[in-house]
């Protein structure tokens, strides 16, 4: 079979599950995946042609995204910030919401640091946050912490990939009582650290409804989800903890449920924090929060 007949197979079996644009999007993907092919590829190669052991990847895959799985973790990877990271069922996959978090931490004129800067990234998942900074930063010591033991193995992997070195430490911060304690593989490191910035689990289980099922199913449920009794549980939490671990003047970044942006402002405003900044995405949406110690 040629690809350019099974491409039309593949359009047809989406139809009704995917926009065409995201067939189209993932169709060069699986080409590049699949065959080394980019898109320019395709069509200089319009006879390009299809064992019966490709025929037979191509038809697993596509059964797969006809479930909704993501096409992150049929492939096991992402990009972020202009770099590539392995991602599975132990990790979120990272999103361009969370990308212009990371670009607001390095254009903030704290980074302009005349020392190197101390950065912790909380509930780091694929690592794609820390892995970011510091390759922008690469004088930085960076920490990520995250309970999942699992996502570390994987975020130790991208770390790697990526020629960064980053500490990173397996505890459930809601038992941390002092972040000077955790243990450091940083040579002469301790803390305040400069820097705290955190992506936790934020939606509430009344907000499953509007989960699309390709996350709903797939994504790790303890990383996306807080009981609607207390939705700030985690941003409480690390917010005490960085009031008593931040450098003078040192920053907390946060991405945020965008319903939950003024309750947000307020838990910061009563614990003590200045010059709160609520920041919208891309999508106009209420996502990110900055203040200082």
């Amino acid at each position: 079979m040629l690809l350019k007949q099974y491409k039309t197979h593949f359009f047809d079996s989406l139809q009704g599950i995917q926009d065409e644009q995201e067939i189209e999007s993932f169709f060069f993907i699986l080409t590049e995946y699949l065959h080394n092919l980019k898109r320019v590829d395709v069509a200089l190669n319009p006879n390009f042609e299809l064992s019966e052991d490709d025929v037979e990847k191509w038809n697993v895959i596509l059964a797969e995204l006809q479930l909704e799985k993501p096409i992150q973790y049929i492939t096991g990877e992402a990009w972020f910030f202009g770099l590539r990271f392995e991602v599975n069922e132990n990790t979120l996959i990272p999103r361009p919401e969370t990308e212009e978090l990371v670009d607001w931490i390095l254009s903030s004129s704290i980074t302009q640091h005349p020392t190197p800067l101390t950065i912790l990234d909380i509930g780091t998942g694929s690592g794609c946050i820390p892995i970011s900074l510091k390759a922008n930063l690469p004088q930085a010591n960076v920490s990520a912490i995250d309970v999942s033991e699992k996502a570390l193995e994987v975020a130790k992997r991208n770390a790697t990939s990526n020629k960064v070195e980053i500490n990173f430490i397996q505890t459930n911060i809601l038992e941390v009582e002092d972040l000077s304690q955790l243990p450091s593989t940083i040579t002469d490191y301790q803390s305040p650290y400069n820097i705290i910035v955190s992506n936790p689990p934020y939606v509430r289980n009344l907000e499953k409804e509007e989960i699309k099922k390709n996350v709903l199913d797939y994504e790790p449920h303890l990383a996306l989800f807080v009981e609607d009794t207390d939705a700030l549980l985690f941003y409480r939490k690390i917010a005490q903890l960085a009031l008593r671990n931040l450098s003078p003047n040192g920053l907390l970044f946060f991405e945020i449920n965008q319903y939950l942006g003024k309750e947000m402002v307020e838990l910061l405003e009563n614990l003590g924090f200045k010059n709160i900044e609520l920041k919208k995405d891309m999508y106009g949406n209420d996502r990110m929060i900055k203040c200082k110690k």
